[in-house]
């Protein structure tokens, strides 16, 4: 009797790309079919609570997972794309269990050393890609937290870096930081006034 032998994949997903200030961090998961974690979807679809919760559920379960980030001064080099890009090669890179393929949210794959297939909405339709997307969103908003006890005055840690009403005016306040992502528009524009 011959056992069949399931394919391994991990799901891979980022967060942050969209912030004026703070790297973009990704993880790859690898789930192990024998826990199951219930309740796993999209990071954004998710409180906060229940995202915590989660990333505790998915460290301690998961067959193997990989955070890893690009910092402001490579999203600042390379464009927030290839950063992006970066940070989940990182992340894969990162994983203690080689994996058959990868499954990426969205539509574009980085480049990697498995098969990769990319999946638009894949974090609310592949659990892996759900726990990659759970534990890179409270990876970043942890170091967010991390970033606001050095610059409290940008209030950070609640809004972690996007571009709201509050974190432009304390841009205009303040001016940008090392933490402030230069080659976004908000950000090169105020820099352009100085």
């Amino acid at each position: 009797m011959t056992l069949a032998l399931t394919a391994v994949r991990c799901g891979v997903d980022e967060a942050g790309r969209g912030p004026l200030a703070g790297p973009v961090f990704a993880a790859a998961v690898i789930l192990n079919p024998n826990q199951p974690i219930i309740g796993l979807a999209d990071s954004k679809k998710l409180s906060e609570r229940m995202r915590d919760r989660l990333a505790l559920e998915i460290r301690k379960k998961a067959l193997a997972f990989g955070i890893a980030s690009a910092t402001v001064e490579e999203i600042d080099r390379l464009n927030i794309l290839q950063a992006t890009m970066l940070a989940m090669q990182r992340a894969v890179k990162a994983l203690c269990v080689i994996p058959d393929e990868a499954l990426i949210d969205g539509n574009r794959c980085p480049i990697l050393a498995m098969p990769a297939r990319a999946i638009v909405r894949g974090d609310a339709s592949e659990p892996a890609i759900s726990a990659a997307s759970i534990l890179a969103k409270t990876a970043r908003d942890a170091e967010m937290r991390r970033i606001h006890l050095l610059i409290p005055h940008y209030a950070l840690d609640q809004h972690k870096g996007y571009d709201t009403p509050q974190h432009r005016a304390a841009l205009i306040a303040h001016g940008p930081t090392a933490f402030h992502r230069k080659s976004f528009a908000p950000v090169r524009a105020l820099l352009a006034h100085l």
